[in-house]
């Protein structure tokens, strides 16, 4: 087999990395071992989700490799805080397993469908203040706004949309290898600041009560004794709040932009919008995660010696889980470059992760795109980009998304 030239992890590749996937893909490349990063990145659709599904094998425990800076500078700002303790993303069961099932009811159906009308007023007041404008910056105006009030809402977060993306763009900096190292510092000091907010709100739901997700955690007992610590909660705080916009924003902006680029998908989709056919728009959402995948991969390490497509990794290795790839797998997803929001399979995408690390709030994302969708869809006409050349792109070793999208478009009649 050919390796193609270049490198998974290239900044130029992790802003547009299709042709890269699609090399990768025709060489027969399930898996690679990238000697000068000592990393292992997995390719194939089949084995991201074994990998996914063994974690006591391929562990989530990396949090070595999510920017923990030796840094004195770093340290000394992170020291005016709390430790940034493994609960969910970067953590094991049984530990992964106890906070999973503290959250999992807030992010269950039933309270996401009970939130449904609140999406859509939502989104409607977000249309209507740009419809007659006639353009806007969708990712600012649209993107960022509606998802960061939902998950604001249900965790029990200031939903100041400025101020809420600015706390998660620094999480996410955090563990990338493209930011400098005064960057760094700013990710550490917005760190601080995101600890010392949810304190405050730790303290009042402590002393007043709430209705939403933190103050669940703040009354949670551990076996039915021991309270979470204040460090777990922002710990926890701070996962949800990333993962509750990151994830809808970049897939609302790249599914929008995968309508305009494909007018007859973009057709069919306001064919099914205001009702007259909410699978087609329910696909359209799972096409959208499965062709952008805003979470590209995700790291693992393996704690014993073992094989993954015929391939000897051993313990200690670490490993890239590249879901983006696997998700143009063509042994998978036939002709897996075609945008089709009627592709029969685009659910088993893996844009959420598989097994027991999947994505807690994936059907509250999966919610506010359907929703999203079919308003801008059924109130917007003629969307169209307004300059290709002011389109943006997150180059992120794990997450990819557009950061900027300008477009243009008529009120609908």
């Amino acid at each position: 087999m050919n390796k193609p030239e270049g490198n998974v992890f290239a900044p130029e590749t992790l802003v547009d990395p299709f042709d890269y996937y699609r090399a990768v893909h025709d060489a027969g490349i399930r898996i690679e071992h990238l000697e000068e990063m000592n990393t292992w990145v997995v390719y194939a659709y089949d084995l991201c989700s074994e990998a996914a599904a063994r974690p006591e094998i391929f562990s989530n425990d990396f949090t070595a490799l999510m920017g923990r800076e030796a840094d004195a500078d770093i340290q000394a700002i992170l020291a005016e805080g709390w430790p940034d303790l493994a609960t969910l993303l970067t953590a094991d069961a049984p530990v992964h397993t106890r906070n999973r099932k503290l959250v999992n009811l807030a992010f269950s159906a039933p309270r996401v469908n009970a939130i449904e009308a609140e999406m859509r007023a939502k989104s409607i007041a977000l249309i209507e203040g740009f419809a007659d404008r006639g353009s806007c910056e969708f990712v600012e105006e649209f993107g960022v706004p509606l998802p960061v009030a939902m998950i604001a809402g249900q965790i029990g977060l200031d939903d100041d949309p400025g101020r809420v993306k600015r706390w998660s763009d620094a999480a996410v900096d955090r563990f990338s290898q493209m930011v400098d190292h005064e960057r760094k510092k700013e990710c550490a000091r917005s760190l601080v600041e995101f600890q010392h907010y949810i304190k405050g709100l730790i303290d009042d739901r402590r002393a007043h009560g709430g209705n939403d997700l933190l103050t669940d955690l703040v009354e949670a007992r551990v076996e039915g004794e021991t309270p979470l610590e204040d460090a777990e909660i922002m710990s926890l705080m701070q996962q949800f709040m990333v993962a509750g916009n990151e994830t809808t924003t970049s897939t609302l902006a790249g599914g929008l932009l995968q309508l305009i680029r494909n007018p007859d998908q973009m057709a069919k989709a306001r064919a099914a919008t205001g009702g007259r056919d909410p699978k087609v728009i329910v696909n359209l959402v799972e096409e959208a995660l499965r062709y952008e995948t805003p979470t590209a991969g995700m790291w693992r390490i393996v704690k014993q010696d073992t094989e993954l497509g015929g391939m000897a990794i051993p313990a200690g290795s670490v490993v890239q889980l590249r879901y983006a790839a696997a998700n143009r797998d063509p042994s998978k997803f036939p002709d897996p470059d075609r945008f089709d929001i009627e592709r029969a399979n685009a659910r088993t995408h893996l844009a959420f992760g598989k097994g027991p690390h999947m994505c807690v709030g994936n059907m509250l994302s999966r919610k506010e795109m359907l929703v999203a969708f079919d308003e801008l869809l059924e109130r917007l006409d003629d969307i169209a980009v307004t300059d290709d050349s002011a389109i943006r792109i997150l180059p992120n070793i794990l997450l990819r998304g557009v950061t900027h999208l300008p477009i243009t478009f008529t009120r609908k009649a």
